[in-house]
């Protein structure tokens, strides 16, 4: 599906958009809710990450097929090697088949677990044979993705001993770590992160509780993107998000100071308000608690013709696409003249946007929802357009709220 997007008439905008529940948080509950029932979770995320989550982890014998669905990978591969009697084949997208998970699945056969590559060593598929753990210490590096980490923190206290996570090396995204643990201390489960040691103390049961999911971070960053576009005066409210977010993606409230946006919380609230012109000719930014952030600010910074340059990005390059890559070809169509490395982007500052310009979306739901803020500012065209389904079925829908002109071609 192709779609032309063109911004609303005026761009002074005034309205409030709900956002789905947060697809990391929602993944996590939903296997926390697996191995304790009494969880009851309101506001889950409508992702199809969290429906492809909540489908597989019901499975205990035969194929699982997560498609795009990073995070179920990770987070399955560990639930279904902890589950005794589980005997399942787990794979996912081509894509999903690059897709290294061999430091996980090391990992986890330290701890005893059972897991063969079926294709090509290394990646996905994998045959998991689910029993019981019984080892209680293990190392990872620690500027891996933190969903390898979380995988392993989230099965933590259904093993016999918990467990001890060693981290070597500089640890990268941290408040995914802390948002793991922050969702175990909420059902009654304790851990430690002192150093580059993680622990988690072993529970067999909880009681009822019900936890809500607060609303998407990640999905805000195209709300503050498209305020900072908008004329000064202009006022979006998200709801439900909490001051005291485990988000790290929240660290947007921080960023956009530098485009002129304003953060106000009231109740379950954030109101977002353009209060004035951006200042700065340039900014600098190290995204690594928050590199899915990264195509959003760049393309906010596109969008004003400000200079950037983001770094602590090396995990976009294992993403739903090599994310780099992307943002470069995609914004050297819109004349920008940009280059990456490994893990940094840097954007000269220019104020020419070429028009007419078809976005392409490499399957990654996050290059067509970073890049329609631009519509503020030409007419482009989104290519593969429903690949935001992953993480934001709504999005398209919420732009048509705020005014934004939306067809298919």
């Amino acid at each position: 599906m192709k779609l032309h997007v063109l911004g609303p008439s005026s761009n002074l905008l005034n309205s409030k958009i709900k956002v789905t529940g947060s697809k990391s948080e929602s993944n996590r509950l939903l296997l926390l809710n697996a191995l304790y029932p009494g969880i009851t979770i309101k506001n889950l995320s409508n992702s199809d990450d969290a429906a492809v989550m909540q489908k597989g982890i019901q499975v205990k014998e035969g194929k699982v097929d997560i498609h795009h669905a990073g995070t179920a990978m990770r987070f399955l591969t560990a639930f279904f090697a902890s589950q005794e009697g589980a005997n399942v084949t787990l794979t996912g997208s081509q894509r999903m088949q690059e897709r290294p998970i061999k430091i996980l699945v090391d990992a986890l056969k330290n701890l005893g677990a059972d897991i063969d590559y079926l294709k090509n060593e290394d990646y996905p598929p994998l045959r998991i044979k689910g029993k019981s753990l019984n080892a209680s210490k293990v190392s990872l590096p620690a500027d891996i993705s933190s969903q390898y980490i979380s995988a392993l923190l989230l099965i933590a206290p259904s093993l016999e001993h918990g467990l001890e996570l060693q981290l070597v090396g500089a640890i990268t995204s941290v408040p995914y770590i802390k948002m793991t643990l922050g969702l175990l201390d909420q059902i009654g489960i304790a851990s430690s992160f002192v150093g580059n040691t993680v622990s988690v103390l072993p529970k067999k049961q909880i009681g009822e509780i019900t936890i809500t999911v607060e609303s998407d971070w990640s999905s805000a960053s195209y709300f503050y993107s498209i305020t900072a576009l908008c004329e000064v005066g202009t006022k979006i409210g998200l709801a439900s998000y909490r001051k005291d977010s485990l988000q790290g993606d929240s660290i947007l409230k921080e960023i956009y100071k530098d485009f002129g946006v304003k953060t106000e919380f009231k109740k379950d609230n954030v109101i977002l308000s353009k209060t004035k012109i951006h200042q700065k000719s340039e900014v600098y930014y190290d995204l690594a608690n928050a590199p899915d952030l990264a195509q959003t600010v760049a393309v906010t910074c596109f969008g004003l013709g400000i200079g950037c340059h983001l770094t602590g990005l090396h995990t976009l390059k294992i993403k739903e696409t090599d994310r780099l890559v992307a943002l470069k070809n995609e914004l050297k169509k819109l004349g920008a003249k940009v280059l990456v490395s490994n893990n940094s982007l840097t954007l000269e500052s220019s104020n020419k946007i070429n028009s007419g310009v078809a976005i392409d979306t490499y399957n990654d739901h996050r290059m067509a929802m970073a890049f329609a803020p631009l519509a503020l500012k030409t007419a482009i065209v989104i290519n593969d357009a429903k690949v935001i389904s992953k993480s934001y079925p709504d999005f398209w829908k919420d732009l048509e709220q705020l005014g934004f002109n939306i067809k298919d071609l």
